[in-house]
């Protein structure tokens, strides 16, 4: 029995009319969307700085990148940069930041165990997620060093961890890692294959394309622009004049772990126009005179804070900069106590170069020392000579320079993040909505389906009983 070549047409339209109804809407139009913003919380491995710092590898660990500390043996990456599809799943997160691990000392000054991890990177497809990071180790006994970039350091255990259909902010908390065959080389060798890491916490914004705003509004965060301070385009340049500058330092670590732990219980806060960086404390809108050719600074600049806890009230505020000769001094009004002491000198730090480039002047991560009359403002908490945070000063000198951009912690940036026993994502809808929302479609699918197949079967019907009518039977 063979059909006219119209009722074909016909037959073929309602089938590809069921067909389309059958496909999900979504699954023609799915679009990537920028991930921008967020932290990744990973310890490494905790038994490994306790070995370090322990008394056989005597050794420390330092922060590089505006990496911070997050509870007590994690640290936070930080100015999450990637992609994320919600249709499939796969994800991409690229992090700032880096820990430098050092101990065994040797007679000649050098370090047996010598080891920086930094810019880690989470990649999610397809049921599999690896770990990659940036490492820089010595090996024992040869004491060569390997520099390598993005080695596939830690496999992540993502099996029951769904990924699609989410929205922002993207979060996974205590993923299981594994150490993989080249982590454990780029590791020098101090653990095996198949070793358990830390487990991995990260969240971050997922940014929608502006295009799709049902409102017109855009859904993006707007980028980074200088501090009000800074003088716009049109204004003149005036020689050895500051435009505008910042300048970043943290204090002191163990400073900010001991105010806010178990023993003092307290916290700080910001006022006055300063920015938490997370790791460091941003005291913005420096104004005073720089002279290139000199290497000469005398700033002011904006913000406080205050620290407060157990039988502990300090505030810096007012804080200067002064530089002269290669050297920087840090001071700032020091309030303890209800008494407050001006001007006081805490810190000095190394400021060779100060010669700006591109309009801006820069200072990165300069080692800090206690001086005097910080040990007297930190009520004999330190004493003079004291490694403090690495202090990081920028100064712009021209119209169309910006300050560096603080660490991007992205939105909702609580504390220690959650340890549940089994790794969740909220990417992923809650099991009773997900199962909900799949019926409801496929209830809606099925009946537009049953219809388009009714109304294909009527056709051929029709069709056939004419054919019928007007062919003689065999």
């Amino acid at each position: 029995m063979m059909l006219s070549r119209p009722a074909r047409a016909v037959a073929v339209a309602l089938f590809a009319a069921l067909l389309a109804a059958l496909v999900p809407a979504g699954a023609a139009h799915a679009e990537s969307r920028t991930v921008q913003g967020g932290r990744l919380d990973w310890g490494i491995k905790s038994s490994f700085q306790s070995y370090v710092t322990g008394p056989i590898a005597q050794g420390v660990w330092g922060l590089t990148g505006g990496a911070a500390t997050i509870g007590g043996s994690r640290f936070r990456f930080h100015s999450a940069q990637g992609t994320y599809d919600p249709e499939t799943g796969a994800f991409e997160a690229a992090f700032s930041g880096g820990v430098h691990f050092t101990g065994h000392r040797k007679a000649d000054g050098t370090n047996e165990l010598d080891l920086t991890v930094s810019r880690p990177r989470v990649r999610i497809q397809g049921g599999n997620g690896t770990l990659y990071a940036d490492m820089t180790s010595r090996a024992r006994g040869s004491g060569r060093t390997t520099v390598a970039s993005q080695v596939p350091l830690a496999t992540l255990d993502v099996g029951g961890i769904d990924m699609r259909g989410g929205g922002s902010p993207v979060s996974l908390s205590d993923v299981p890692a594994t150490l993989t065959a080249q982590g454990a080389g780029a590791f020098a060798g101090y653990y095996p294959a198949g070793t358990p890491l830390d487990p991995v916490s990260l969240t971050v914004d997922v940014r929608t394309p502006e295009k799709s705003a049902p409102t017109g509004r855009p859904t993006t965060k707007p980028p980074t622009r200088p501090s009000p301070t800074a003088s716009s385009p049109g204004v003149p340049s005036h020689t050895g004049t500051v435009r505008t500058a910042a300048v970043d330092w943290g204090v002191r670590r163990t400073f900010r772990e001991y105010v806010t732990g178990a023993v003092s219980q307290g916290n700080w806060a910001l006022a006055d126009g300063a920015q938490d960086g997370g790791a460091l404390f941003r005291f913005p809108g420096g104004k005073g005179t720089y002279d290139p050719r000199k290497g000469t600074l005398d700033a002011a600049f904006a913000g406080s804070v205050r620290f407060t806890g157990a039988h502990l009230d300090l505030t810096l505020g007012k804080v200067t900069v002064k530089v002269s000769g290669g050297t920087g001094t840090l001071g700032a009004d020091v309030t303890s106590a209800g008494k407050t002491e001006k001007a006081v000198p805490l810190v000095t730090f190394t400021a060779r170069d100060l010669t700006p480039e591109n309009g801006l002047a820069v200072v990165s991560e300069a080692p800090a020392t206690l001086t005097e009359g910080g040990a007297k403002a930190f009520g004999g908490m330190y004493r003079a000579g004291t490694a403090m945070d690495p202090v990081s000063l920028a100064v712009a000198v021209d119209t169309k320079a910006q300050l560096p951009a603080l660490p991007d912690l992205g939105s909702d940036a609580g504390p220690t993040p959650s340890t549940a026993s089994t790794p969740a994502a909220s990417a992923a809808p809650a099991p009773a909505a997900a199962a909900a929302a799949s019926s409801s479609t496929g209830l809606y699918l099925a009946i537009g389906a049953g219809g388009l197949l009714a109304a294909a079967l009527a056709v051929f019907v029709a069709v056939r009983r004419r054919r019928t009518d007007s062919t003689p039977t065999a």
